[in-house]
């Protein structure tokens, strides 16, 4: 983050210089009409606005508290830590926690060092970005959560990004406009927050805790996740290293949950891939074979054929005269 952008994160605010001083009681008038236990968004958000953003305030305890607003935290440094169903969740740097509304957590006292930025958004901020999913996921899903105005869904999500740098930039940019209050951000905000969901939705894998699905599922969506961001390198082994799993345990949860097997998966992945940079590209058959994985050509090329029914070169040979007939229709 820009280094003057993160300076003015970490000014001590007046609110936070009566917690530093030893007022041990979060003042409920900043946050809430009757009790802390609900936090209003009529107090946070400026009449007609779709979406803010707060700096969680430091030297705190917050106690159990739910909102009438989806919030989603992003820390820029330091640590937070949020207990939620009775789970302590510490957030480190670059991590992004999604709450719907019906979520009661608390948040255990951040110091000088831990800067979080809250996201204080109407459900209806959530459209574009929905539009912008286009399939049922994970996501897709927490946002329909969200549109639960009577009885909405108590759903949160917990991505580990390890500070991603696409992320940092995307959320900087909003950070920046809704602090400056920018000309038309709600606009510029939906849409810079649906490029965020689609990066999360691309690197599943960073989902760490998810409160809508039972655990196995959450390892089956991060699995695919890792073949979908890297078919040429995925690998079971690794992979269950990565997601506490022994091998066999987690070749049976693929299986269950989808049907087919990690090596079907894959090859289906690398085959799709294969087929697209076929199609879009002019690189060389070989070529193309090393990027999706396969150093042994002869198996390559036998297997394209039983998928396609032609050898890789004729494929792109009969796109190219699909794509010329077109041209000349048009």
């Amino acid at each position: 983050m820009r280094e003057e952008l993160l300076n003015e994160l970490m000014v001590i605010s007046e609110e936070e210089k009566k917690y530093r001083a030893g007022q041990g009681m979060v003042e409920r008038q900043l946050y809430a009409r009757e009790s802390i236990g609900e936090i209003d968004r009529d107090l946070l958000l400026k009449r007609g606005r779709l979406i803010t953003v707060r700096p969680h305030s430091r030297f705190v305890d917050f106690p159990e508290h739910r909102h009438n607003y989806v919030e989603i935290m992003y820390v820029v440094q330091g640590s937070i830590t949020h207990i939620i169903e009775g789970k302590e969740l510490t957030l480190h740097k670059g991590d992004v926690l999604m709450l719907n509304q019906q979520v009661r957590h608390a948040i255990r006292r951040a110091e000088y060092e831990d800067i979080g930025i809250n996201f204080i958004a109407l459900p209806e901020f959530f459209e574009v970005p929905l539009s912008m999913l286009h399939e049922k996921n994970v996501l897709a899903e927490f946002i329909a959560g969200a549109f639960g105005q009577k009885n909405p869904v108590s759903h949160y999500l917990l991505f580990r990004l390890k500070e991603q740098p696409q992320v940092e930039n995307l959320m900087e940019n909003m950070i920046e406009s809704m602090l400056h209050e920018h000309s038309d951000e709600d606009v510029m905000n939906q849409y810079t927050m649906g490029l965020v969901f689609l990066y999360l939705l691309n690197h599943l894998e960073n989902l760490s805790h998810n409160s809508s699905m039972d655990y196995r599922e959450t390892i089956v969506q991060a699995v695919l996740g890792y073949i979908k961001s890297d078919c040429k390198n995925a690998n079971l082994t690794k992979i269950a290293k990565d997601t506490h799993q022994s091998v066999s345990v987690l070749s049976k949860l693929i299986r269950q949950k989808t049907g087919d097997t990690f090596k079907e998966l894959l090859q289906q992945r690398r085959f799709e891939t294969a087929a697209h940079l076929l199609k879009e590209t002019d690189l060389a058959v070989e070529e193309i074979a090393l990027d999706v994985g396969y150093e042994n050509l002869s198996y390559f090329f036998r297997q394209f054929k039983s998928r396609y029914g032609v050898t890789p070169r004729a494929y792109r040979m009969m796109n190219l005269r699909d794509a010329g007939n077109l041209d000349e229709k048009s």
